[in-house]
């Protein structure tokens, strides 16, 4: 390594540590790292501001997380998340798709096993306003009556996220979002331990969440993994899908039918 990566290695290791130390504990080069950051003081100050835009960052993509923990649990959780992943993108808009994960793992948290995936729900909105734009093709849907369904599948929205959790995420997320259900309702589910499954997507420019059923979960979930309309059917129990689809075009989770690639196979 050169010196200039050594003593930036060293500053990495001195901001990213949960304690502060002095510079005789991150100095590989204690002058060059002295001459930048005039000692622990400095390294304090710059631990601190990457503590708040932790938080903040953090804030933005987990708004319901925020209201769940409290303003000051919340922002201890911001700290120990950055301290554990560090973000390795210049764009913090991509720094925080670990915290779900993090969260099901933290054992201060242990006593609401629900929140690891309230997390990947919120994660699955924010990266959704950012995914990639997709046309909505209605005219492909003549397919449906022209096509064998073994030869054919259909085309979800942008950002499509589907989650079957053992707990009401779809409701706590609706409840802190929508208003929707009522908290009353949420807690009721909750004491129940009531399992939801729930989809997110991008309906135009706006993030949308809903609860969806298993069946449709399930159907939507072999549709991503590149199956024929045939298979996922056949993936899906129970399930109407002639009085899904309309709706689910209507609100613009799906945007068009098209024909099997040749060399896809189901799996």
């Amino acid at each position: 390594m050169t010196a200039l990566a050594i003593e930036q290695q060293a500053l990495l290791d001195a901001l990213f540590t949960r304690h502060l130390v002095t510079q005789s504990d991150v100095a590989i080069n204690l002058i060059a790292v002295h001459a930048y950051y005039t000692g622990a003081r400095g390294l304090k100050a710059y631990k601190n501001n990457g503590f708040s835009l932790a938080e903040r960052t953090l804030l933005a993509a987990y708004p319901v997380m925020a209201q769940l923990l409290g303003e000051d649990s919340f922002a201890l959780l911001a700290r120990d998340f950055w301290l554990a992943h560090p973000p390795v993108r210049g764009d913090l808009a991509h720094w925080g798709a670990a915290l779900g994960d993090f969260v099901q793992h933290n054992a201060l948290l242990a006593d609401e096993p629900y929140l690891g995936d309230v997390a990947r729900v919120e994660w699955a909105l924010h990266r959704a306003v950012s995914a990639a734009d997709r046309d909505a093709q209605p005219a492909t849907f003549a397919l449906l009556s022209t096509v064998e369904p073994d030869a054919l599948t259909l085309q979800l929205a942008s950002g499509v996220f589907v989650l079957t959790s053992a707990y009401p995420v779809a409701s706590i997320v609706t409840a802190h979002l929508n208003n929707s259900p009522t908290l009353e309702e949420v807690g009721r589910k909750l004491r129940a331990v009531e399992a939801e499954c729930v989809v997110v997507w991008r309906q135009g420019f706006k993030p949308q969440v809903a609860p969806c059923t298993a069946a449709q979960a399930a159907f939507m979930q072999a549709l991503q993994s590149g199956a024929s309309l045939l298979s996922a059917l056949e993936r899906a129990d129970e399930f109407d899908f002639n009085q899904w689809l309309p709706a689910a075009v209507q609100n613009g989770l799906v945007l068009g039918a098209r024909p099997i690639d040749p060399i896809s196979t189901d799996i």
